[in-house]
């Protein structure tokens, strides 16, 4: 975001850095009164109204929540794509160990083979599921304090 974007939660802190009243901003920008203050108490805004308070603090106003919603989608995304990639994964996994165990059940001398790719496997489906997946996040933070501090 650069220097001359203004976030929909700083409309207030611009109101109030020119020693505005939420009377003057909204005659200023042509809004109502009460539009003015849904705005600042971070209810939606319409794109007019945006317009209107952008070219009155000259400045681009950016509506957050979007952004946000952009961003949340996008975490989305690519946790859908890393389960995906988790049970591709786990399918290869059991079709070779099942092959292997198959061919072990026929040929004893292939047996550490089997052995060898289970363990394998093992560790790169453990290795995978650590890095992709958020086993220590913030819900996990949350309960150790709570748990040893009792919070």
């Amino acid at each position: 975001m650069d220097h001359n974007t203004t976030n929909l939660r700083d409309i207030k802190k611009l109101r109030l850095d020119r020693h505005w009243s939420q009377d003057q901003l909204a005659e200023m920008s042509g809004l109502s009164l009460r539009t003015v203050q849904r705005i600042e108490n971070g209810e939606n805004a319409s794109l007019e109204s945006l317009k209107a308070l952008a070219s009155v603090f000259e400045t681009d106003i950016t509506d957050s929540d979007k952004e946000e919603e952009i961003a949340q989608a996008r975490k989305e995304e690519a946790y859908v794509q890393n389960v995906k990639g988790f049970y591709k994964l786990l399918a290869l996994a059991v079709f070779s160990l099942v092959t292997f165990l198959i061919i072990a059940l026929f040929n004893s001398e292939v047996w550490y083979f089997f052995f060898y790719m289970l363990i394998f496997y093992a560790v790169v489906l453990a290795v995978y599921s650590i890095n992709y997946f958020d086993f220590f996040g913030k819900e996990w933070e949350r309960k150790i304090i709570h748990r040893k501090f009792k919070k």
